[in-house]
């Protein structure tokens, strides 16, 4: 039964990472023994799961099936075992969170190393993600998205205050540019662009002018769909970049960056913590929602 959960869970990572060494990496396993599991699993049923090829690892039809059948079964085995934990007043178990890289920088990294140590039995492994990723079928317990985000089914705890955005541009930019005294005046200028992993599409700029919502198309030498490059760009002089006060706060402070535009910047709903279902809330995951409930002085309370 041992060695059947184990080529299970084996099998199960290897299907959501795509890759042999990267579920060793979340099982704490070398690659060679998730390849073993998985083998000794698939002469268990006779039937082949995994399709490997030298450029790419999936599921065959009938492991994507096997997959589908097993995979709930295994979370409430997981879930059985780690209540047991909980018995003892000590939850335990593997926490898996997907969120987007502002996020962990505001919400989690400020409270992770006491959040660890409060509960020593937890493990956490954090996805970044910049797309909005599906909890559910990426078999995640949770995920840490900003309010204007979320899907209505899920159950979300806010986790920050609203978000402010900010326009900043490096000190040499605005020497040879100018700046900008209103958002249309952006079309002027290089702008530094955030692709939406989701939709593929670039986000428009979005202000605020007398109470009224002002959208600008921005256009620039660069486009990422990675957050922390938007600041990286900006500090070069490569343009301006549209980001979260909070991300710029620090470069701001010691001026290498400079704000403008600050009487049109919107603020957006602030971080929220969501799962799918108030039912069954695994003990690790109730760990975490009510430690992030804690003030701390390294991170701004949510209201």
């Amino acid at each position: 039964m041992r060695d059947d959960l184990s080529g299970l869970r084996a099998l199960l990572t290897v299907a959501r990472k795509r890759s042999f060494t990267a579920a060793a990496a979340e099982l704490g396993v070398s690659p060679s023994a998730v390849s073993q599991s998985v083998r000794a699993l698939e002469d268990r049923v006779g039937v082949r799961l995994v399709a490997r090829t030298t450029r790419s690892v999936g599921l065959t039809e009938a492991g994507a099936q096997f997959v589908e059948r097993v995979g709930a079964a295994l979370d409430e085995i997981d879930e059985a075992v780690e209540s047991l934990g909980s018995l003892r007043g000590r939850p335990a178990g593997l926490l898996r969170l997907t969120m987007l890289r502002t996020g962990y920088a505001d919400v989690i990294r400020p409270i992770l190393p006491s959040f660890l140590a409060a509960y020593p039995d937890i493990r956490v492994d954090i996805s970044i993600d910049e797309g909005l990723t599906d909890v559910v079928a990426e078999r995640f317990d949770a995920g840490l998205r900003l309010g204007h985000t979320l899907d209505r089914e899920m159950v979300a705890v806010r986790v920050s205050p609203d978000q402010r955005l900010v326009v900043v541009g490096s000190p040499a930019y605005f020497a040879t540019k100018g700046k900008p005294t209103h958002p249309r005046d952006l079309h002027e200028h290089a702008c530094i662009n955030l692709r939406m992993v989701t939709k593929g599409t670039v986000g428009r700029w979005r202000f605020v002018e007398d109470g009224k919502e002002l959208e600008i198309a921005v256009h620039g030498p660069v486009v990422t769909d990675d957050g922390a490059l938007l600041v990286d760009a900006a500090l070069d002089g490569l343009g301006i970049a549209y980001v979260f006060e909070s991300m710029a706060r620090a470069l701001v402070a010691e001026k290498r960056l400079v704000r403008v535009l600050d009487r049109y910047c919107p603020e957006t709903p602030g971080y929220f913590l969501y799962y799918p279902s108030r039912a069954n809330v695994a003990p690790k995951l109730r760990a975490l929602i009510d430690f992030l409930a804690r003030p701390n002085p390294r991170r701004p309370r949510a209201e």
